[in-house]
């Protein structure tokens, strides 16, 4: 039964989606139908993790019975078991406003199958151990994306979702031409195969093309400068559901894609790697922090905050020591929160405003009418900045601790001189939203969308800065089993 563990948190909402389609016509019962699958794959999610962390090992399921690496691999293993619990609570959360969103693209008979389709495509991305697999998962997450986006509310989704496909499908070449150079010099596809093989023939001929298309490929599904200039305008058009998981964890799909590649794949060929992505980071951290800046858009602030937050990760991820790695991970774990929380609180805001929209100059004093809304973008945007006693505090200290004990004070310091940047934009939005005045005549309405599903993330912002050991210890536990790329390949290989 273990190795199905793997295999429940794909299947479940893949094969929810399909009995979705089936109820389009009961929108009410296609609607909780959703979340009591969500909710069911979290819970197959979060016993994969207990079953992986307790054992310390993973969970492979070989698909048909074949063999590593004749047959397809699913792996769940700390890292992937993490990222998968990670994106499946915030995903369920992304549910719950839904359920409670004026948005007229929840009611679409679609909008409810392709929301769980996303959901097993990211999950399914994390979790499989073949490249090309990878990329089929990957495909699964970007299509539901771009339709999420272009029957968006917003007359601007067409445009945004035609972007973000277009940047997706330059991501798809690259990759694909990755898989087909690596292919062509190793014969496999399997991870922990191809991990074996390269390090046994380091000096393929197409080994260093692989690798930056590969760098290529994960930019772009991260969100990295420069290939950023997308995110913006696709997370402010996109339903407010949609874009607080866009904005949230379906980014830290290119974090995984670079934690595998610089602790398993090409680990004697990752310093090149991990200094480029320091420089990437750094990059996202001063321009996503000055973008936020220069923006008069919440939920385009929050875009380009992303821009900003991914960066610090990255750098942690090119630092690659044991506690930089753990950094990153809890960094991504409670970024995850964070963010998805207070793009919900803006959409919150933005469903109230007379014309829908979060833009400051239309949005601006209208919380006057929302004190409950302000009190947790309060507390979201104290965990933004990293102040205690919110999660986003743990996660600016164990990186700079990492950054301490790894010797690089530069790098510290320029990324703690522009996180001053993050406290100007984020007290900015919460006086134009909540202290000034409103402009002669404009009223919030009556109703807007409920805020259980922020109230929730908020909760738990709180609770992983009050009590934060079990996601350190986790994440510690993690950068260790990253640091023994041989036990993954044992897992999955045998032997």
């Amino acid at each position: 039964m273990d190795v199905h563990l793997v295999l429940l948190p794909i299947l479940l909402p893949l094969a929810g989606s399909a009995v979705a389609l089936l109820l389009r016509k009961r929108p009410r019962l296609q609607a909780g139908w959703a979340l009591a699958v969500m909710l069911a794959s979290l819970a197959a999610s979060s016993w994969l993790l207990a079953r992986v962390w307790s054992s310390g090992g993973a969970v492979v399921f070989q698909s048909g019975g074949w063999p590593a690496p004749v047959g397809i691999s699913l792996v769940g293993d700390l890292l992937s078991a993490t990222m998968a619990v990670m994106s499946q609570a915030v995903l369920t959360m992304g549910i719950v406003y839904a359920l409670g969103s004026r948005d007229r693209v929840v009611g679409y008979p679609a909008f409810y199958p392709i929301f769980l389709t996303m959901g097993a495509g990211l999950t399914g991305a994390m979790l499989t151990g073949d490249l090309f697999n990878l990329f089929v998962f990957t495909e699964l997450l970007v299509f539901s994306g771009t339709i999420l986006t272009a029957i968006s509310d917003d007359r601007l989704g067409t445009e945004a979702a035609f972007k973000y496909f277009y940047m997706s499908l330059l991501a798809s070449a690259t990759l694909l031409l990755a898989i087909g150079s690596l292919y062509v010099s190793y014969g496999t596809l399997n991870m922990a195969d191809l991990a074996r093989r390269i390090a046994a023939a380091p000096d393929a001929p197409l080994l260093p093309v692989a690798i930056a298309l590969l760098i290529a490929t994960f930019m772009v599904k991260s969100a990295v400068f420069p290939f950023h200039f997308w995110q913006p305008d696709f997370h402010t058009a996109s339903p407010t559901a949609v874009s607080a998981m866009l904005s949230s964890v379906v980014v830290k799909l290119g974090v995984y894609g670079f934690l595998r590649m610089t602790t398993l794949l090409f680990v004697k060929q990752a310093g090149p790697v991990q200094g480029l992505l320091v420089v990437l980071g750094l990059a996202g951290i001063v321009y996503g922090g000055l973008g936020a800046l220069g923006t008069h858009n919440a939920k385009r602030m929050l875009a380009y905050s992303t821009l900003a937050q991914v960066g610090f990760i990255l750098v942690a991820v090119g630092w690659g020591s044991r506690p930089a790695l753990a950094a990153a991970l809890v960094f991504a774990v409670n970024h995850s929160l964070i963010k998805a929380a207070l793009l919900m609180l803006a959409g919150a805001v933005a469903s109230r405003a007379p014309v829908k929209t979060a833009a400051f100059d239309v949005v601006t004093g209208l919380g006057r009418y929302m004190p409950l809304t302000g009190l947790l973008f309060f507390v979201g945007g104290l965990a933004l900045m990293g102040i205690p006693p919110t999660n986003g505090f743990v996660s600016k200290m164990i990186f700079f601790r990492s950054g301490i004990e790894a010797g690089q004070f530069a790098t510290l310091a320029v990324a703690g001189l522009v996180s001053v940047l993050t406290l100007v934009y984020v007290v900015r939005a919460f006086q134009r939203i909540w202290w000034q005045r409103p402009a002669e005549g404009a009223k919030a309405k009556a109703k807007g969308d409920q805020l259980l599903a922020p109230a929730l993330l908020i909760a738990a912002v709180l609770l992983l800065g009050l009590w934060p050991e079990p996601l350190v210890r986790l994440s510690e536990a993690t950068a260790i089993w990253l640091g023994d790329p041989q036990s993954y390949i044992r897992a999955v290989l045998g032997g």
